[in-house]
């Protein structure tokens, strides 16, 4: 009834209905719930905290709106532990029907959950513009092979973005590999952080190295071999040797 309602006020307007957002959100909750007899009922318990209280129990609630003036149309609410995963594939299967029925092409935004392997045979059907989760490997080729290449698209003075079409989980998509400096100066920190704690722990197994004899100069090559091969982000440019003589 809410989005028949939602629809109809969207139609009266003129509201654009070609992009329709979609995500989830939790809300934790204190004391104690007694489970309600109605199957129909979401189950309030313990799931992935977005709020960062894992020792609470939530409830979640899934949102789908429009793009232009955020109007809801769907807002169901699920169970505590239900994964985003499971809600889009369900939606997707539903807006498949929908949209068919639809005069103008129909599209659906939501973040990286929506794209996986279990819901691809859902998304065929779809428009959809999401982001790809960066834990795929063909996302890291991707990015590399956009890196090297010089076919970058100037966005503004701190930005810039590169187009690549290719066949993702049996659909053609278009991705948008985006380069700002911002998000460069984000990923160096921790990575110069990283670099640096390793230095430091370097410095301390040398000094125990330096502090040892060796019978013979392979020997200690050895050992500083064996040192440098747990190191990820440093490596040995020179060594010299002290003689000592016995």
């Amino acid at each position: 009834m809410c989005s028949e309602i939602a629809l109809t006020v969207c139609a009266q307007e003129g509201i654009d209905l070609r992009f329709n957002h979609l995500d989830t959100t939790s809300f934790s909750l204190t004391g104690e719930y007694v489970p309600d007899p109605d199957e129909q009922a979401m189950v309030i318990t313990h799931g992935y905290a977005q709020d960062h209280r894992p020792d609470l129990q939530q409830a979640v609630l899934e949102c789908m709106v429009s793009q232009e003036g955020g109007v809801p149309f769907v807002s169901p609410s699920w169970d505590g532990n239900t994964s985003d995963t499971k809600m889009f594939q369900e939606r997707a299967q539903v807006l498949m029907a929908t949209f068919k029925t639809t005069p103008s092409p129909r599209y659906l935004v939501a973040d990286s959950k929506l794209s996986n392997e279990d819901n691809a045979a859902n998304l065929h059907s779809l428009g959809l513009i999401t982001r790809i989760p960066n834990t795929l490997k063909s996302v890291s080729q991707v990015i590399t092979d956009a890196l090297r290449g010089d076919t970058w698209h100037r966005v503004n003075d701190t930005t810039r973005s590169q187009r690549v079409e290719l066949c993702h989980y049996g659909m053609t998509q278009r991705w948008l590999v985006v380069s700002s400096e911002a998000a460069m100066r984000r990923a160096e920190a921790p990575v110069s952080k990283a670099q640096q704690r390793e230095y430091e722990a370097i410095e301390k197994q040398l000094v125990h190295l330096r502090a040892q004899r060796f019978e013979t100069p392979a020997a200690v090559q050895a050992a500083l071999g064996a040192l440098a091969t747990s190191w990820t982000s440093h490596q040995v440019a020179s060594s010299s040797l002290i003689e000592q003589k016995r």
